[in-house]
């Protein structure tokens, strides 16, 4: 009896020890801070984001990602201004809308994740040596007004000889999460779709992508992080670990082969086959849709204006250096180079 109490006392004893131990390791590592990241929507587009997340390079720099789906700029934006999320990834577009209406606290671009843009031209038909001169008297199934893909998409049009909602019919009454589904269903000749859509649905035999808004609109800061600037003023060192940490994940990518990108984000996108997966990331990579660093160029975001002025949406004159932070992304680019 003497031996199981001396025996129950050392196991006792030794659990103490293990708990402490434990304890004291908790204690001595870096505290992860959390940071409330909100998506324009979930694409693959966004994969750098993904990678960083997946690889866990956030957590190696001490951060907690709490990520959620905002589904459209306007609720994306709503989602910031109101303090419901820390940043966002979403057009820069709709920084400058806030800050031209001259928002007390600005909000600011801070890194770049992609640099065209991410729509495919669906047709509804086989197009055999398509040129945009085909959308002359055709429905397009487009995006919404004042986003980003759609002016990208008119400044294709007009770059091609084309007047938009003159000698192209834009249907634009159609909510974004609906688009694919309603292509699929009759509406329209064309439809400009992100992916994975394009791709389901042309593996599935009722559309065929015929070309690349991406491709034929030039460099822009298509997709950027946006928040407050004084969250920026207060967090500064915490959104330098975030920036480096999106960097790892932007250079993985560009190393990295669509199949080993593929398995990396797949946990993030779960419902998507691996197949389309390679394809969209092939897609991607093979017209470098993704940014290399993080660092928002100035001659990209003169190019996103123009295209904005040439849509009508451009809200007066909204200079580079109101909108556009990149010190933070200048000093991530230099300490890892």
């Amino acid at each position: 009896m003497q031996s199981v109490k001396k025996g129950f006392t050392l196991c006792l004893v030794l659990s103490l020890l293990l708990t402490i131990t434990a304890c004291s390791a908790d204690d001595a590592s870096p505290r992860h801070e959390r940071v409330r990241v909100m998506e324009v929507t979930r694409s693959i587009f966004y994969a750098p984001q993904y990678a960083a997340i997946n690889k866990g390079f956030f957590e190696e720099e001490g951060i907690r990602i709490e990520l959620t789906n905002g589904f459209g700029g306007d609720k994306t934006m709503t989602a910031l201004l109101s303090g419901d999320a820390d940043v966002v990834l979403v057009g820069a577009e709709t920084g400058i809308y806030v800050t031209s209406r001259g928002a007390q606290n600005p909000i600011v671009g801070f890194a770049q994740v992609t640099q065209t843009d991410g729509t495919f031209l669906v047709s509804r038909k086989p197009v055999k040596d398509f040129q945009w001169k085909d959308l002359k008297g055709k429905k397009l199934l487009g995006q919404r007004k004042g986003g980003m893909p759609e002016m990208v998409s008119e400044h294709v049009q007009r770059k091609n000889g084309l007047v938009p909602h003159k000698e192209v019919e834009i249907i634009q009454n159609i909510d974004f999460k609906n688009l694919g589904s309603a292509f699929v269903s009759g509406t329209g000749d064309y439809a400009q779709l992100f992916e994975p859509v394009a791709s389901k649905i042309e593996q599935e035999g009722k559309g065929y992508v015929v070309a690349s808004f991406g491709e034929d609109s030039g460099r822009l800061p298509y997709t950027v992080y946006l928040a407050k600037e004084s969250y920026l003023k207060e967090n500064r060192e915490l959104m330098e670990r975030f920036t480096r940490a999106l960097y790892k994940g932007q250079r993985w990518v560009k190393e990295h082969s669509p199949e080993e990108i593929a398995d990396v984000i797949q946990p993030s996108f779960k419902d998507t086959d691996r197949k389309i997966l390679i394809k969209v990331i092939q897609r991607y990579q093979s017209q470098e849709t993704w940014a290399e660093d993080p660092v928002i160029d100035r001659e990209e975001y003169n190019h996103m204006l123009q295209v904005m002025k040439e849509a009508g949406e451009l809200p007066g004159h909204v200079p580079y250096d109101k909108v556009i932070r990149r010190d933070i992304a200048d000093k991530v680019v230099k300490s890892l180079n």
